[in-house]
């Protein structure tokens, strides 16, 4: 059975933890696959938003600390081809949390459960998130004696105030739904947030795509530079946008009062 589900729906890929069993923690294979998952993402045209949503009663409970971290430890030697793999290419699990790999395609997560460790830091990887209300949030790893080596200390105090963001990395406490909405961590609390995923999906891939692509791209480039800089990277990434043939549809099919369609060219 497979610990990962991809599919294609309406211009979304929907990418589906699938080991409800461990919580979707992140074993050897599942890392292998969902680093997989996002190339695939990436390189395919007719994919516009894609989904992250999970199995069972947990989103993501972040590295699997019976497979993976003895893995790396030394603790373990390889036991069969996904660990072989992530043995050979350390990045793989950076590529699958989103440390060190962009899809470039918005992301939503669909957070069916509660998001912890590891599992965090795949939510901090992603733009758009909705939640179910019994959710909990946080980062335990420094209860372990290890550090939240997926982007958190980078991320999480540009996500959320300052002093909660250290609160949350330093006393590896965890936080319910509700109050990672109000730190606007998340977007929605919803009793079905995959429904809501697609929702939103349905409603960003109706968009121009390479406006979409280009407008993350620019949010993500811009996010701390000083203003000045911030807008002469802007311009430049914006500029190519208006000299695409959806950029001659849109306003097109705004006067002649019809839905756009577009190419993503």
């Amino acid at each position: 059975m497979s610990v990962l589900q991809y599919e294609v729906l309406d211009h979304t890929a929907v990418i589906t933890l699938d080991r409800p069993q461990a919580r979707n923690a992140l074993n050897p294979e599942l890392a292998v696959k969902l680093a997989e998952a996002w190339l695939r993402v990436r390189e395919d045209d007719q994919v516009r938003v894609a989904i992250l949503t999970g199995t069972g009663s947990a989103f993501c409970a972040g590295a699997d600390l019976g497979q993976l971290i003895p893995l790396y430890s030394g603790a373990r030697q390889p036991a069969n081809e996904w660990d072989e793999r992530v043995m050979a290419d350390r990045t793989i699990t950076q590529r699958a949390l989103l440390r060190n790999f962009d899809p470039e395609k918005p992301i939503i997560a669909a957070i069916n459960g509660h998001a912890i460790a590891g599992g965090m830091e795949l939510v901090q990887g992603t733009d758009l998130r909705v939640s179910v209300a019994e959710a909990k949030f946080g980062v335990q790893e420094v209860k372990w004696a290890i550090f939240p080596a997926g982007g958190s200390t980078v991320r999480l105090p540009a996500q959320m105030p300052y002093a909660k963001a250290m609160e949350l990395l330093l006393t590896g406490d965890l936080i319910t739904a509700e109050a990672a909405l109000a730190l606007g961590f998340l977007n929605y609390i919803e009793a079905d947030p995959l429904a809501k995923a697609h929702a939103l999906a349905r409603r960003i891939a109706a968009n121009g795509p390479l406006a979409v692509r280009a407008i993350r791209r620019s949010v993500k480039a811009c996010l701390g530079q000083p203003e000045h800089a911030a807008m002469a990277l802007e311009l430049a990434i914006a500029a190519p946008v208006f000299q695409t043939e959806d950029a001659q549809e849109g306003p097109r099919a705004f006067m002649e009062k019809r839905a756009p369609s577009y190419r993503g060219r």
